[in-house]
C-alpha cells in the first residue's frame, strides 16, 4: 500500500461521444444539407 495509484485521463479509454463532439459544427450542417436535399429530390420526383 505504499503507492497510491492515482487514475490520470489517459489511462481511461476516450469516450466516444467525446470524440465527436468537435466534429459537430462540421457533421450537423452537412448532415441537415444531405437530408434537405434528399427531400427535396423525393419531392420532385413524386411530382
Amino acid at each position: 500500500m505504499s503507492h497510491d495509484h492515482h487514475d490520470s485521463p489517459t489511462d481511461q479509454p476516450q469516450d466516444v461521444v467525446e470524440s465527436i463532439v468537435p466534429l459537430m459544427p462540421i457533421v450537423l450542417p452537412v448532415a441537415g444539407a444531405v437530408l434537405i436535399f434528399l427531400l427535396a429530390f423525393i419531392a420532385v420526383s413524386m411530382a
